[in-house]
């Protein structure tokens, strides 16, 4: 069918996403495996969101203070190769960066958090071998990650009380997990189903930790204490998650796609020693996440094609760290497609509408602030040879 054409370039705005889950930057998508023959794939984005609030009342703080904006724009590149080694067997590498975070709240802004801050720096490698079971349709894929993941938090505002000021500096470090999955593909409807469990990397950071005084008894007799200093060892799971995917010609010219995406955020702690021995709680506390999407892909010429796709991701609790301000979304993304001989190129746009949210501190959970409004907009390149 023409549809083939389209391919894996439907995806391309599609596994784009802003903070979902808190963290999460793109599906771990491995669609690159599916190209026919051999195949290289460059790959560019960029998202800039707008997230701002308003700080809510705190003790004798009538609250109303703007938070300004506090998330930073951010670029992803990917790289991708897939090898036909012959009918039955081929593998890929993968590089890209699912995870990341650039959180600030502009000091000169929120009385509750300015000053509040989580950047986090990521980049994965994965390598995946494919079976496909002769005369069936069916395949078997499996293959390992490596994950090189650093960042910093800071803490900051009155929210946070006799801990303003605390900061974690975390090492970088490389760690390394697994995935599996199974797939079916009918090429003369351009059909494909594919099923894809990643599993958890588990990092051991070296993390440095400073902050301001701790007076241990209050206004007693004791003195105020460093215990929010040092160095120690900090463990951080990355979730586990699930990615269902499918595509199906309908027509000649018509494409349909669409996929599921659930990932394991609330076995994701990050829990730095001396913050913890002092306050009793972890730097973050999120929910599971579920993402949808469905989308339509368009074969118009002998080149040009086009791709439009919805994607839903449901709010869940509205109470979230300052350090993940952004609570479900919906989004839609457009996309063209431009092929000539064995070049494809496609480029998009995409919006997205962030769910309201109200970072909290303390405990029990308070609302320090009330986050609404808030977008993004995202536009993105990707280059394939075929050969």
């Amino acid at each position: 069918m023409k549809t083939a054409c389209i391919g894996t370039a439907v995806w391309l705005l599609c596994g784009t996403t802003l903070q979902a889950g808190g963290v999460e930057r793109s599906s771990q998508f491995i669609g690159p495996l599916f190209e026919a023959g051999n195949y290289l794939e460059l790959s560019y984005g960029h998202v800039s969101p707008a997230i701002t609030g308003t700080d809510l009342p705190l003790g004798l703080y009538s609250g109303g203070e703007r938070t300004g904006d506090v998330a930073s724009s951010y670029d992803n590149f990917g790289f991708a190769y897939k090898h036909q080694f012959n009918d039955l067997w081929s593998a890929a590498i993968i590089l890209d960066q699912p995870f990341g975070a650039d959180i600030a709240y502009p000091a000169s802004g929120s009385f509750n958090l300015g000053g509040t801050g989580v950047v986090i720096n990521n980049t994965d490698l994965t390598g995946i071998i494919r079976f496909a079971v002769p005369e069936s349709g069916f395949g078997v894929h499996a293959g390992l990650r490596g994950a090189r993941t650093d960042g910093r938090v800071t803490l900051a505002g009155a929210a946070f009380g006799p801990i303003s000021g605390y900061r974690v500096d975390v090492d970088r470090d490389i760690a390394y997990g697994w995935l599996a999955g199974v797939s079916w593909e009918r090429p003369d409807i351009a059909a494909r189903v594919s099923l894809t469990y990643n599993a958890v990397i588990e990092h051991d950071f070296d993390i440095s930790e400073t902050g301001p005084l701790v007076d241990p008894d209050g206004p007693g007799p004791a003195p105020a204490l460093p215990l929010l200093d040092g160095r120690s060892s900090l463990t951080v799971k990355t979730p586990k998650s699930w990615n269902l995917e499918f595509q199906t010609g309908i027509d000649p010219d018509t494409l349909i796609f669409g996929s599921i995406r659930w990932v394991d955020w609330s076995d994701f702690r990050v829990d730095p020693e001396k913050l913890f021995q002092v306050t009793g709680s972890g730097l973050v506390d999120l929910d599971d996440t579920t993402t949808f999407t469905i989308g339509v892909g368009r074969t118009f010429t002998k080149t040009w094609s086009g791709v439009a796709s919805f994607t839903y991701e449901k709010s869940g609790n509205d109470l979230v760290s300052p350090l993940a301000p952004a609570n479900g979304r919906k989004g839609v993304s457009l996309a063209a497609i431009y092929t000539q001989d064995r070049i494809r190129i496609t480029t998009g746009i995409s919006y997205t509408k962030l769910g309201d949210t109200r970072p909290e501190t303390g405990t029990p959970d308070t609302a320090r602030a009330e986050i609404d409004g808030s977008h993004a907009w995202g536009v993105g390149i990707r280059v394939g040879y075929s050969f």
